[in-house]
């Protein structure tokens, strides 16, 4: 299992602060933001990493991630020009995906929980992960039938079928490399991760998980401070990096 960072974007929603850089280097309490994604990965066992990042801040992330060495891992970078869609990611990485499976996590997402267990017995498919939200048609959003089975995926739909939505963690097979090809660019002009998701569930391959503990998507003001918050209280015993 491969691991993927995606790491680019404007960030407009979090100007001024995101002027001069990254969001995803902004500090999270004690942190830069970044950290709470590898620190994700490295926890679940992926150690072999690849960071997506804009070209306008590619030296900032050299500069602090450097080779993945201090965290006992290998971090390899990419280049994404423009910010075209989340399934962009596996068309960008697909020389570094190889011919292994690839958990995805977005460099905005901070999750509480350990994921070990969930990547580590995954074997074929898709495998998304949910969290009951007020907000859901902020979201893709998941329907489930019994026994946790997923019944339909939509991306931030006006009357959403559930309060669940898909946070910003996603684990899938290495046929993603070829699959995300068949993704069509939306009415936004973008590879929308909901479209691949959705290829899987009509080969009866997507599967979902539930997240029990905190997420966050820093994507704004107060979210960022939600974030700052849940490291300080309760994320600084379960780091490993």
């Amino acid at each position: 299992m491969k691991g993927i960072i995606l790491s680019g974007g404007a960030s407009t929603r979090l100007r001024p602060c995101t002027k001069v850089t990254s969001k995803q280097l902004l500090p999270v309490y004690n942190r830069p933001m970044i950290y709470y994604p590898i620190n994700t990965l490295i926890k679940a066992g992926i150690k072999d990493i690849l960071i997506i990042i804009s070209p306008d801040r590619s030296g900032d992330y050299l500069n602090l991630l450097g080779s993945g060495r201090q965290f006992g891992a290998k971090f390899s970078y990419e280049i994404q020009d423009k910010p075209e869609g989340l399934a962009q990611a596996f068309i960008i990485g697909r020389n570094f995906i190889g011919k292994d499976n690839v958990a995805m996590i977005l460099g905005d997402n901070i999750f509480e929980d350990n994921f070990s267990k969930d990547i580590k017995k995954f074997k074929k498919g898709a495998k998304i992960f949910a969290k009951e939200v007020p907000d859901p048609e902020r979201f893709g959003v998941v329907e489930f039938g019994k026994n946790m089975k997923v019944i339909s995926v939509e991306e931030k739909p006006a009357k959403p079928k559930s309060n669940y939505c898909v946070t910003g963690l996603y684990v899938y097979d290495n046929k993603v490399v070829e699959m995300v090809k068949n993704v069509k660019p939306s009415a936004r002009g973008e590879l929308e991760i909901t479209d691949l998701n959705n290829l899987y569930l009509k080969a009866g391959e997507l599967k979902a998980a539930m997240v029990p503990g905190a997420w966050i998507d820093t994507g704004t003001f107060d979210s960022l401070l939600e974030a700052q918050i849940l490291a300080k209280n309760k994320l600084q015993d379960k780091f490993v990096i």
